[in-house]
């Protein structure tokens, strides 16, 4: 092995935060077993606590996006959507949060302001509060102007077990909307493009969207996820790995914005691996998959909804069934395809 290859092994890459392949590498091969060794099938959005009688749920991220401002949201917001969407994916009610600010030397207060006030009103649309935070300010070329961290906690109450290891041969795979909608908004508003057409982010609280899910499903509701960083696909391996199952998505069924389609085309991405921020995988027992479909359908973030794929025994697999018959595998994203996206 020539010392450049052993080199190489050592350094931490972009794609290490793409929420792809190489994220979970990372994952696995040293940090999890490192600091908990949590187990694949308890790999999830956030993290069920039990306290005094009552589960909780845990979730902490960090928000990097660039620009910061883009068509549809800034990184304020995004901020708060998010983390209130990782604890709606476990069904649990968004109740607190933290939010930490690192900030770069010569970063503008009217910039702040503008970011501190859509993470306020992001909060009070989601009826989450921010109680407490912390502030650093870095050299200027130490940080890119701002980035954000945020913690939150939610009551889980119900007696559902959602989970990614959850789903079951039968199960339809739901999706409330359209998918790639954020990251190529993000993507056009950093190079530049003139797409002739508006393309905003979708990032949206889904908490309201996921309290009718529950409504209607019960305990039918098995999997919810919302497919982030590596879009949809990288989300169902996800799945399809935690349970021990196949997945298979329909293509001609997937709801796709014709203006992000033609950017993808135009640009040689696929959809399927493109970031989202109000978009949520919903995987439901059979017999209950219309009337949950009906209900997201009847929420402003669902109007699009639409059953996109089924689960089948195998492991640990995703395929795609093509508008033209055929059947082609779906893995993971193998690198970056958007860096800096969320």
């Amino acid at each position: 092995m020539s010392s450049e290859n052993s080199v190489n092994r050592d350094l931490i890459l972009l794609g290490h935060g793409s929420g792809g392949k190489l994220s979970h590498q990372l994952l696995d091969d040293l940090i999890i077993p490192t600091l908990s060794g949590i187990a694949l099938a308890g790999q999830n959005d956030a993290a069920v606590l039990e306290h005094g009688g009552r589960r909780l749920a845990f979730t902490t991220d960090s928000y990097v996006v660039d620009p910061i401002f883009f068509p549809g949201g800034n990184i304020g917001c995004l901020a708060v959507n998010g983390t209130v969407n990782d604890l709606a994916m476990m069904g649990a009610r968004p109740l607190f949060m933290s939010t930490g600010l690192i900030i770069e030397e010569g970063f503008s207060r009217t910039e702040l302001a503008e970011i501190l006030a859509s993470m306020r009103s992001a909060a009070d649309a989601a009826g989450i509060s921010i109680v407490t935070g912390d502030t650093k300010v870095v050299p200027r070329g130490k940080a890119d102007r701002i980035f954000i961290n945020t913690s939150g906690i939610g009551a889980v109450e119900h007696d559902l077990a959602i989970s990614g290891a959850n789903a079951r041969p039968g199960d339809a795979v739901i999706i409330n909307g359209t998918i790639g909608d954020h990251g190529i908004a993000v993507m056009a508003k950093r190079e530049g493009l003139d797409l002739q057409a508006d393309i905003l982010s979708d990032c949206a609280p889904l908490n309201g969207l996921v309290a009718g899910i529950i409504a209607a499903g019960g305990e039918a509701v098995h999997v919810l996820r919302d497919p982030t960083r590596g879009g949809v696909a990288t989300t169902l391996k996800e799945i399809a790995l935690q349970s021990d199952k196949t997945i298979t998505l329909h293509e001609a069924a997937l709801p796709l914005n014709g203006a992000v389609r033609g950017v993808c085309s135009i640009l040689g991405l696929d959809p399927l691996y493109v970031a989202n921020e109000g978009k949520l995988l919903a995987v439901v027992a059979p017999e209950a998959a219309e009337g949950v479909l009906a209900r997201m359908k009847d929420h402003p973030l669902g109007r699009d909804a639409a059953i996109i794929g089924h689960v089948t025994e195998g492991g640990g697999r995703v395929q795609m069934e093509t508008a033209v018959g055929g059947m082609r595998a779906v893995e993971m994203l193998a690198g970056e395809q958007l860096p800096r996206i969320c």
